[in-house]
Formats: C-alpha cells, sequence, structure tokens
C-alpha cells in the first residue's frame, strides 16, 4: 500500500498528489493530511469518483485509507467532463457586480441573482471564488434564490479555502464546498464560462 505525506500542504496539493496516487498505483492508497480543508476535499474527491474511504484521526492529522474496486479506478463516478450539450458554468468571484460604488455593486449582484430565477436558459453549474463566496452564506440576501436554483439542478460550489478565509466555512447555508482541483476541472470541460 502506498503511502503519501500531505500534512502541512494546503489546497490543492492533497487532493492532486490522491489523483496522481491514484492514476499511478490505484488503491489501497493512505493519504495523511491536516484537518480540515485538506481532509474534506480528499474525502470529496474520493467519495466523487466512486471509492470508498475510512478516515482514522491521528496526534498529527488525519490517516485517509482509500479503497475501490478495479471498476473505480477504471471509470471514476464523479470525473468531471463536458457533456454533449455543453455546460454552462457561472463564475462568480465577487460579492458585488462591477466597479465603482460598493452599494450598487451589491445591489446589482443581489438583483442579477434573482434574475436568474426567470431566465430561460440558466446555467449547469455556478463556482463561488473570492468574496463571491459570501452570497451564499448565512444572512446573505441571495441564499434563498440560490436555494431555488438549487432545487432546480443547478450545482453550487464555493471555495474553501475562500470561505476559510473570511472565516465563514461553518456559515455556508447553500450548495457545497469545493476545492481549487474540482474548480479547475469545472472551468476547463465546460462548453461556457460566464465571468462576473
Amino acid at each position: 500500500m502506498k503511502t503519501i505525506d500531505c500534512r502541512g500542504q494546503a489546497c490543492p496539493v492533497p487532493v492532486i498528489a490522491t489523483k496522481k496516487a491514484l492514476e499511478e498505483s490505484g488503491t489501497p492508497l493512505c493519504m495523511l493530511v491536516d484537518d480540515g480543508a485538506p481532509r474534506e476535499n480528499v474525502v470529496r474527491f474520493v467519495k466523487n469518483r466512486g471509492y470508498q474511504v475510512t478516515e482514522t484521526a491521528e496526534a498529527d492529522g488525519w490517516s485517509l485509507l482509500v479503497t475501490g474496486s478495479t471498476a473505480a479506478e477504471e471509470a471514476p463516478q464523479g470525473a468531471v467532463t463536458a457533456t454533449a450539450s455543453g455546460d454552462r458554468v457561472l463564475l462568480i468571484t465577487s460579492n458585488r457586480l462591477g466597479d465603482g460604488s460598493e452599494e450598487l455593486g451589491y445591489l446589482l449582484m443581489k438583483n442579477f441573482i434573482f434574475t436568474l430565477l426567470e431566465t430561460p436558459q440558466q446555467p449547469d453549474r455556478i463556482l463561488f471564488l473570492n468574496s463571491g463566496v459570501l452570497l451564499a452564506t448565512e444572512g446573505a440576501e441571495t441564499v434563498e434564490a440560490l436555494k431555488r436554483l438549487e432545487e432546480r439542478g443547478i450545482e453550487l460550489f464555493a471555495c474553501g479555502v475562500c470561505l476559510d478565509y473570511f472565516k465563514k466555512k461553518d456559515q455556508l447555508a447553500v450548495g457545497q464546498v469545493t476545492n481549487m482541483f474540482s474548480t479547475a476541472e469545472h472551468l476547463l470541460t465546460a462548453a461556457s464560462v460566464i465571468r462576473l
């Protein structure tokens, strides 16, 4: 069994190391990671690809034992690929829209999110980076509209590093936490990316 020590490494290094190790040697694989975003991101990454993971708390981090069948290794279930119709990704990197007045920028972004509920064409997924993650946290005026979009099948992903930076990870009210590796995959396999 291969063991890789990623303790002390920030996102996306542990996820990338896990991906490479699975491609090179498959399972079983033991990943040593720090608590918090590194552990959460690796666990989410392997589970999305059809693997099983056993988490064990250690004195200096976490030991993640990744196992799975040959079928899971040959055809990862959660691998991100562009669909025939073409995925449309909306990349939101700020909690305000445009330059100039901050107050106007907040109003414009809120109005944009609410307008998405009425448009005939909608994105397949929305990625929130930087202060854009604040739109999906408790207390944001946009949370209810985003919940309604999610109910319609639009995937919502908020950057874990960004949530940590703003100390809002425990306040994510809609969508799911993601990492930079998955964000890059979504952007690079999308048929179109619209950045706000």
